[in-house]
């Protein structure tokens, strides 16, 4: 209910009457006056009520008269009438009802009940109502009133001192109030100007309004008060004490700040009465040094020095914290004075009220900004801020080592001090010892440095400053301060100082990347930030951080108490974060260090912290002492939680980590994580110092770097307490957060963490050379984590990152290390390469090079594990993204093509595993760029050495690469043409030339020569099975896909592929080795045809010649069409007669077998292109007039019409060049390239081997297989050059097939030779030559008359074979066995190795037959009269002829006989036709001789010839005989005399017997060759008496041969008898009873034989020699022999025609 409500007044009224009745019944009886007042009062009130309306206000206008009685009834000191009398007064105040006048006479009332001592409480309280209640009190009375309540303070009462004392604070408080209120009110209104600065009349302040003019009155006096000096205000002051009076300035400044900055007059009086007030009371506590007995000193110092002390350090708190910003000056003495109040010397007390003080101030950021603004940034003022921190720093030190030295000073109390503090200071001191406080069983929060225990107390919640000492205003005695007290407080104003100037720099900080971020939004909008913000702070941190770094380290080394060192690493990280975003580096790697350290074990090494405390070990002079930053005392009393081993390079003894150490790891985790953004640099310490614990709590890293609990087994294992065992997982979980929070790092800070990794790893690196011992992994393992988790944004960190692990980590030699190096790469490219990057790897082909690029680097590095590690991510790539990979496909292809030999298998064949899966799966989706690639690394396979079957499989692969080609043709064609027009363009652009293999074939062909030379690489190969592989795939790809190739790209095949090839071929075989190879590895066997690298490569030989010859016979059209065909057909047969010259039997065969292939086959024609000349379809040339034909010799002119001319090339089908004049021309030209050739290829094959003797093995001699192909190809050749066919020509090839037919055959070959049955054949050798013969015979037939002069060569060359009957040919000097007709059986009785003549009777006698057939048909030419072939033939005739049974064969004669009778049959016709000419004069003697050897043989019959044999060789005698009776002795006219003679000589001698002296009794009479001597004689009888003897010469010879017959008979005859008669009974010799049998069937025949002749040729003495015969037979009838006298009777029988004579007798001589 308010005091002016209706009701109140009504109660106000009726209380006022009561009191005045009560008043006046009091004073009835003693004091009448009052009592009549208290009645005329009644009625007045009663009149006012009456008469207003407005009550109150009239009450007030009356207050003077209305309080009258009751000021009178105080007057009466009586005291029930006083108090009721002060209760009415107050009741009055209450309602606001008195006036200035009454409220003065109210004060004067009062002071003189004051001073008469009565009812104190009570007057108190009422000027506390009049005060409070309303402002009517002012100047003069307000000063009494306030005067009597100091003087009712220092009464004797302690109950009014006190409540005089709260009164006196309550007014105070109130005069202030009133002047706020007042100011409020005309806060409206403008102020006058100013006042004049120098005011010294203070009494006057004329300026200031009435309340405020009280307040300055007040405040001026109480200083005057606390100086001890008059007051000039406050009259009738008595005494007063220093303490309250500071303590009421106190509160006056800290109430009421605004008054005294807003009014100059109070500031004024701040600067000029309080300050140096302070400064003045200060000195002695300046001055003092603890233990200097304090001299006496002036009166009103020498009071208490604890309360006033403590006081004006509260005033001072005061001053600073609400009027900095006036007294600057003045604040910086007493900051200084604070300072130097914390001093060891100063008595324990005053330190902790100054600690306490300072505590204050910590709390204040915003204050310790200001600080550093006016001082620390001033150029020559004292850098205040700096001290204050450093002092603390100092302080705290100071705790533990002031007590710890036990300086005696220490322990002299203070002046003012009692015995009881000294004897607790000392118990301080003694630590552990004294009181048995402390000791190691405490769980209190402590700290406890080097044997010094400070217990850790809470003293007030955290960023509030509540003091204890500064509080005991009640004190008068300094007070113990407990142990611990000091520690505790400096310890929170350290963590608030921290926490404050952290928060407050961060809030600001927060607030200006907002504005930026605002700005950004709208630019136009420029809101202004506060300049020179950044550097106060950056000078607040740089003036604080040492010494907070100093008294933190050693705290947190000190501390003993999880939560304190929680606090500590608190304030630790925060600084250090604070430094980071402000880039103050020094300060932040100071504190980070610190960090680090207090993480590891005690004086662990580790350089990068070393090296960075050196920096920081400057000493940081702080009031003269020297401040270090304190290393780690390892004598705490800490949980051991692991023992582990430390990382590096010399093994040695373990290290342990305590509880704590794991505190200040996880705080470095959280600093990492939070704050990495502004690590910097720093991130290689944070990182180092993890690295160093995780390796200690033995955290290896596993998938994804991520590191787990696992310990590799080696040295003393680390050891963990259950207790970390549970931390274990956090940690690691925490690291890998720390890794995967560096996504939201910023590029920057980003690099800073890879390349404090990357030098990690490096260290990492250089430790782990030179011992095998487990590396540190977690660089690496930090760094694939940090990769990973960075994938967007992975360009930017890639190079360091890769470049990093490909150099230093995959090269390494310690094998875990290189491990990690090549999973860290391959997991970061598979990573790279499987994220969903924006935009796609598909659109950005720079990033998915980059991203392949370190998989093509990890080729370089030569481990073993780190190649297989890459081979097989690459194939991982190839499964998952391989038809994504577009550009990348030459990286992928080069890395699986990086090969080499000294890889071992297992790298091989994971990288061949990749090759096919990329020829299977990927060729279509890859670029066609590279195919080209696929195409070398499948080469590159095929030419390792280290597994045959990779090889061989790799030659598989690139016959399925060709067949994509030629699949996919035309699509490849176009985007490699596509792909061409753009890199000519970039080349032009340039100015270079475009720059690709085969540059000037189209791209397309170019990837075919590709394919080609590496399959020509791969024909060269070392091994055999690659060199055959290679060599069938090469020729088939050709044969296969040619078509596909443009003309101008067959030219480089042919010069550059094949010739290439075969060049290479040829040299390797000609060179390789001799040597037998051991069976191949293992069990394999090597069959002997293969048992040397020379026989391997001849198959190499072999096949590729075979293949090239293939190529030139099936697309000869289309190569024709080249413009040097003809130099690569003179290449080619270089190449097959170098082959065919070959030592190697297999290779010079094939070479013929090529060249067969080449030379015969008709040309491939399509039907549609069948040209219409029947010859040319046939495949044989259209031959041109021969005289325009070039010769063997003579080079073939070309014109360029004929290029021209040349049908284009078509790719769907070969078309064969219209015959005509240019083709056959070119077709000639090579035909005799051809033939010489061969010729050069039969001259040196055949030539016999020079010098050595006969025992010598020679060099080499050409196998029979050879020979024949050699021979076989003669017959297709001539076809195409019988045209020019010369008779040189002839001779150099009957030379050949002479030379081939004279080479003998190793007896190891021989069975292989000749076929398997029993007929003696003819090898197929001499079959070809003869073919070869026949093939030229027919040609000269069929041919012009100028061929014919060929007819005797020909001749000449089979009679040459013919001789072989008999004299088989000699091989050089080589001994030979000759097996004239060898049966296969027969065969194996040769010794080995011996040389086999073989089967050269058949050969000669089939030449004979060859001889014999040709000269019938040819007996009439020219030729063959001009150049004597019938002589040549019968000379060769007669050698057989001549040895008969001497021949190594006995065919042999009978055939040379029959042969001769059909050649005379023919021939001697001839001769005769021919006898004017004289052309066969020579021919008849050498016939007469070949008769007359062969009749008249030296050799004899074999003894087991039978008797049926006999008679048929003697029927061939005949034979003979009759061929003279009828072909020679009837034409004698034309046959010269000579020769007739020797036939008649040789009749004669034939017709008598000469008998051989071995016949048995019973063969006697065919032995005898009766029938050949009767033939003879008949032919002689016949031939004499012929009646056509054309002279008398002829007819006297034959005459003459007759008569010597007759008497050589008679001889015999007579000689018979008389050998008869001597003998008697014996019997004549064998011998001779046969040549008497004979002499009679002579004489029988010769009458048969003169009984059929004309009787007119015989002549006369001839009838007289044979009548003359019959008395020598009749003497012969007495023989004794039976065969003798049968013979007899025969010879006797034909006289009886003598008996009767003839008819007419012509005279003899005459006709």
């Amino acid at each position: 209910m308010s005091t002016s409500s209706p009701e109140a007044v009504k109660k106000l009224l009726e209380n006022m009457q009561t009191d005045l009745r009560s008043l006046s019944m009091e004073c009835k009886k003693k004091f009448p006056p009052v009592k009549e007042a208290a009645e005329s009062g009644i009625v007045k009130i009663k009149t006012i009520a009456a008469r207003n309306s407005d009550i109150l206000a009239t009450l007030k206008e009356n207050s003077s008269e209305v309080v009258q009685p009751f000021l009178m009834g105080c007057g009466t000191k009586e005291p029930k009438i006083t108090q009721l009398c002060l209760a009415a007064i107050q009741r009055l105040m209450s309602h606001e009802v008195v006036s200035e006048a009454a409220a003065g006479n109210i004060i004067n009332m009062l002071w003189q009940l004051m001073e008469n001592g009565l009812e104190e409480l009570k007057l108190l309280q009422t000027v506390l109502v009049l005060l409070t209640t309303n402002t009517v009190v002012h100047d003069q009375v307000l000063s009494k009133a306030i005067v009597l309540c100091f003087r009712l303070h220092f009464t004797k009462d302690n109950i009014t001192n006190n409540t005089a004392a709260a009164t006196v604070r309550q007014v105070v408080t109130v005069v202030f109030e009133r002047m706020v209120a007042e100011d409020e009110r005309f806060k409206d209104i403008v102020d006058q100007p100013p006042p004049v600065q120098g005011n010294t009349n203070r009494r006057s302040v004329s300026t200031l309004r009435p309340s405020a003019k009280d307040a300055y009155m007040l405040f001026q006096d109480l200083c005057q008060l606390v100086n001890a000096d008059a007051p000039y205000w406050l009259v009738g002051m008595t005494e007063m004490t220093r303490t309250f009076g500071l303590e009421l300035l106190e509160s006056v400044l800290n109430d009421f700040p605004r008054v005294f900055l807003q009014h100059q007059e109070f500031s004024f009086l701040l600067k000029e009465r309080v300050c140096p007030l302070v400064i003045k009371l200060f000195s002695p506590n300046i001055k003092f040094r603890q233990g200097n007995s304090s001299a006496a000193s002036p009166a009103p110092v020498e009071k208490p020095y604890f309360p006033i002390c403590m006081r004006l350090l509260r005033v001072v708190s005061v001053l600073i914290k609400h009027f900095y910003s006036l007294l600057v000056t003045e604040c910086e003495i007493f900051l200084s004075l604070l300072v130097k109040f914390l001093d060891g010397e100063k008595p324990q007390w005053l330190r902790a009220v100054a600690v306490e003080s300072v505590h204050r101030l910590c709390v204040q950021p915003h204050l310790l900004r200001s600080f550093c603004l006016s001082y620390d940034m001033k150029q020559h003022s004292t850098k205040v801020f700096r001290d204050i921190v450093n002092a603390l720093g100092s302080f705290i030190q100071s705790l533990f080592i002031v007590l710890n030295t036990g300086n005696p000073a220490a322990t002299n109390t203070s002046t003012g001090g009692s015995g009881a503090q000294g004897a607790a200071q000392g118990a301080a001191q003694g630590g552990l010892g004294a009181g048995g406080q402390g000791g190691s069983l405490t769980t209190q929060a402590a700290f406890e440095y080097r044997g010094t225990w400070i217990p850790l107390m809470t003293v007030s919640v955290q960023g509030s400053a509540k003091a204890t000492y500064l509080e005991m205003l009640d004190k008068v005695e300094p007070p113990s301060i407990p142990e611990g007290y000091a520690m505790s407080v400096a310890f929170s104003a350290l963590l608030d100082l921290v926490r404050g100037i952290t928060s407050m720099i961060e809030r600001a900080l927060a607030k200006e990347e907002e504005e930026a971020v605002r700005r950004e939004a709208n630019p136009d909008q420029n809101t202004q930030l506060e300049p020179g913000a950044h550097l106060v702070w950056e000078e607040m941190v740089s003036a604080c951080w040492c010494g907070l770094l100093a008294a933190l380290s050693l705290l947190l080394d000190a501390s003993t108490d999880e939560t304190a060192t929680e606090s500590i690493l608190k304030a630790e990280l925060n600084v250090a974060a604070l430094c980071g975003r402000l880039g103050l580096v020094t300060p932040r790697d100071a504190f980070i260090t610190a960090i680090c350290k207090a993480s590891l074990p005690p004086h662990y090494a580790l350089t990068v912290l070393s090296s960075n405390t050196a920096n920081l070990n400057k000493a940081y002079s702080i009031q003269g002492q020297s401040v270090q930053i304190i290393s780690s005392s390892s004598e705490s009393h800490q949980q051991v939680v692991a023992v582990g081993q430390p990382l590096s390079v010399q093994p040695q003894g373990t290290v342990v980590l305590t509880a704590k150490n794991i505190q200040c790891m996880r705080t470095l985790l959280n600093l990492a994580h939070c704050h990495g953004v502004v690590l910097g640099t720093s991130w290689q310490l944070v990182l180092a110092t993890l690295q160093h614990l995780v390796w200690i709590l033995g955290l290896k890293p596993g998938v994804g770097g991520a590191l787990k609990p696992g310990r590799a087994v080696e040295g003393p294992s680390t050891v963990l307490t259950t207790a970390v065992m549970t931390d274990l997982p956090v940690i690691s979980n925490i690291l890998s957060r720390l890794f995967e929070s560096s996504q939201y790092l910023d590029d920057v800070s980003l690099h800073h963490l890879i390349n404090a990794l990357c030098s990690l790893s490096l260290e990492a690196v250089e430790m782990a050379y030179g011992n095998n011992k487990e590396p540190s992994l977690f660089a690496v393992a930090k760094l694939l984590e940090t990769g990973l988790v960075n994938m967007d944004r992975i360009e930017i960190l890639w190079r360091p990152l890769t470049g990093h692990l490909l150099e230093k980590v995959c090269q390494h030699p310690n094998a875990r290390m290189r491990e990690w190096g090549a999973e860290a790469v391959t997991s970061l490219i598979k990573a790279g390469l499987a994220y969903k990057h924006n935009p796609p790897l598909a659109q950005n082909q720079r990033l998915q090079l980059l991203l392949l690029n370190p998989l093509k680097e990890l080729s370089n590095v030569l481990h073993a594990d780190i190649r297989q590690k890459q081979l097989e991510s690459v194939l991982q790539i190839l499964q998952s993204q391989g038809d994504s990979l577009g550009p990348g496909w030459p990286l992928v292809l080069g890395v699986i093509g990086a090969i080499r030999n000294d890889q071992g298998e297992s790298l091989i064949r994971t990288a061949f595993q990749c090759l096919q899966l990329v020829v299977t799966d990927f060729l279509p989706t890859m670029p066609c760029a590279g195919l080209q690639i696929v195409v070398d690394v499948a080469g590159s396979f095929g030419l390792q050495n280290q597994e045959l079957n990779i090889s061989l499989t790799s030659i598989g692969l690139l016959w399925n690469i060709s067949d994509y080609f030629f699949q996919r043709g035309e699509a490849i064609t176009q985007e490699l043409e596509r792909e061409e027009a753009a890199l000519q363009k970039q080349a032009q652009e340039k100015g270079e030339p475009l720059n690709r293999p085969f540059h000037p074939a189209p791209p397309f062909d170019c990837l075919w020569l590709c394919l080609y030379a590496k399959l020509g690489q791969l024909c060269v190969d070392p091994r055999p099975a690659v060199r055959k592989s290679a060599g069938q795939t090469m020729f088939s790809t050709i044969a296969a896909h040619g078509t596909l190739l443009q003309q101008p790209t067959w030219h480089i095949v042919v010069w550059k592929v094949l010739f290439h090839l075969l060049d290479c071929v040829r040299k390797s075989s000609t060179t390789a080795d001799k040597e037998k190879i051991e069976s191949g590895g293992g069990n394999i066997l090597i069959h002997h045809s293969r048992d040397t690298a020379e026989k391997q490569w001849a198959e190499t030989w072999v096949l590729t010649l075979a293949g090239v010859a293939r190529i030139f016979n099936t697309r000869r059209y289309l190569l024709q069409q080249l413009g040097d065909y003809f130099k690569a057909w003179e290449v080619l047969l270089d190449h097959i007669q170098s082959a065919a010259l070959s030592k190697n039997s297999e290779v010079s065969l094939a070479a013929l077998k090529s060249f067969q292939e080449i030379l015969q086959i008709a040309t491939p024609v399509k039907d549609s292109a069948m040209p219409n000349d029947a010859l040319a379809a046939m495949g044989a040339p259209v031959l041109i007039d021969p005289l325009s034909a070039p010769g063997p010799g003579r080079p073939l002119l070309r014109s360029d019409s004929m290029l021209e001319r040349l049908t284009s090339y078509n790719c769907a089908e070969l078309q064969a060049p219209p015959p005509g004049e240019e083709s056959a021309l070119e077709d000639a030209a090579l035909w005799w390239s051809a033939w010489n050739t061969w010729y050069r290829t039969g001259t040196d094959s055949t030539r016999p081997p020079s010098g050595g003797t006969g025992t010598d093995r020679p060099s080499f001699v050409p196998s029979q297989p050879f020979l024949t192909a050699l021979v076989q190809i003669f017959p297709a050749l001539y076809q195409h050059i019988k045209t020019g066919f010369s008779m040189e020509d002839l001779r150099k090839l009957g030379v050949i097939l002479h030379g081939a037919v004279s080479i003998p055959i190793s007896s190891d070959a021989s069975p292989f030779i000749l076929p398997s049955y029993t007929e003696a054949v003819l090898t197929s050798l001499q079959e070809a030559v003869l073919t070869a013969l026949d093939v030229l015979q027919k040609a000269i037939c069929v041919g012009p008359e100028n061929l014919q002069v060929m007819y005797p060569a020909i001749f000449e060359q089979l009679l040459l074979f013919v001789e072989f009957s008999c004299k088989p040919p000699q091989y050089g000097k080589m001994e030979t066995k000759h097996v004239a007709n060898a049966k296969y059986n027969q065969i194996q009785l040769f010794t080995p190795a011996e040389w086999v003549a073989l089967n050269y009777v058949p050969f000669a006698e089939r030449s004979l037959e060859v001889v014999v057939d040709l000269y019938h048909k040819t007996a009439c030419h020219k030729a063959v009269i001009n150049e004597k072939v019938l002589q040549n033939i019968i000379k060769t005739l007669r050698m057989p002829l001549g040895l008969k049974y001497g021949c190594p064969s006995e065919s042999t004669w009978k055939l040379a006989v029959s042969s001769l009778l059909k050649v005379l049959s023919t021939g001697l016709p001839v001769a005769r036709q021919h006898a004017s000419s004289r052309k066969f004069d020579t021919m008849w003697p050498e016939l007469a001789n070949a008769f007359k050897d062969f009749l008249f043989t030296k050799s004899t019959p074999p003894d087991n010839v039978s008797i049926q044999e006999f008679q048929k060789n003697e029927a061939i005698d005949v034979e003979v005989v009759q061929l003279i009776s009828t072909e020679i002795l009837p034409f004698a006219i034309f046959i010269p005399k000579d020769f007739v003679g020797q036939i008649m000589a040789m009749l004669n001698k034939g017709s008598i017997h000469s008998q051989s002296s071995s016949f048995t009794e019973a063969e006697v009479d065919v032995r005898m060759r009766e029938e050949f001597s009767k033939v003879c004689f008949e032919t002689l009888l016949q031939f004499s008496f012929s009646n056509k003897v054309s002279t008398p010469q002829e007819g006297y010879i034959s005459r003459m041969a007759l008569s010597v017959l007759l008497k050589r008979s008679q001889d015999v005859l007579r000689r018979y008898v008389d050998d008869e008669r001597l003998s008697g009974r014996c019997p004549l010799p064998r011998q001779q009873v046969t040549e008497i049998i004979f002499v009679l069937k002579a004489i029988s025949t010769l009458m048969d034989s003169l009984k059929k002749t004309q009787p007119e040729n015989v002549d006369g003495t001839t009838w007289a020699q044979v009548i003359a015969l019959y008395p020598t037979l009749v003497e012969c009838i007495t023989c004794s022999s039976s065969e003798v006298s049968s013979a007899l009777k025969e010879a006797m029988g034909p006289f009886k025609d003598f008996m009767q004579p003839p008819v007419s007798r012509v005279p003899n001589g005459e006709s």
